[in-house]
């Protein structure tokens, strides 16, 4: 008798469908390269420098003795937190993160490579990508778990201040903070 297959857990097959994962991923790149291009260009032109595509494609740009070069790496490391913020609102799962973050370095690798010709051996640019990626993927898991660990509201509040102004009773305990740790009567002990 031939095994019987286990049905998918409910939801796994509308998780994630591959347009929409191909979506995520153009939409998490375009916004890397436009807020990458925007802070190039920004500093570039606050420094005086000329702005072309190499500063954003060429991994020969980013050099340790130049000072354009740090700039370069400080303009990197500045846009993972934006992506960040893109990771946060528009994969929005913590489990995901590690998956997006290294995908957007990926094609950004093959980007570049494919601009220069060559695949980088700078060390300065691999170090810039490894601290974009984990910075990327710990605060993209960090912020992502912080917003799932969020208590879920249903509705609206029923007696709370609203219904005191117009006229009703209202509730005694409408926070939240005035569930929490009580204060004990002088005669009660904690159990041991």
């Amino acid at each position: 008798m031939p095994r019987r297959r286990r049905p998918p857990r409910a939801g796994a097959l509308g998780e994630l469908p591959p347009l929409r994962l191909f979506t995520q991923i153009v939409l998490l790149q375009v916004i890397f390269y436009a807020s990458a291009g925007f802070m190039i260009l920004f500093t570039t032109l606050v420094a005086g420098k000329p702005f072309g595509l190499d500063l954003v494609l060429s991994w020969r740009s980013i050099r340790g003795d130049t000072t354009v070069g740090w700039m370069l790496g400080l303009v990197w490391m500045l846009n993972s937190f934006v992506s960040v913020i893109a990771l946060l609102i528009i994969v929005s799962r913590s489990k995901l993160i590690l998956d997006f973050a290294l995908t957007i370095h990926f094609f950004h690798l093959l980007l570049t490579s494919v601009y220069t010709h060559s695949i980088p051996y700078n060390l300065l640019w691999w170090c810039l990508q490894v601290a974009s990626a984990t910075l990327m993927t710990t605060l993209g898991v960090w912020s992502c778990q912080r917003r799932e660990l969020q208590p879920i509201k249903f509705g609206a509040r029923i007696g709370g201040t609203a219904d005191i102004e117009a006229g009703g009773e209202g509730d005694a305990h409408e926070d939240a903070e005035d569930y929490e740790l009580v204060a004990m009567k002088d005669g009660e002990r904690e159990p041991v």
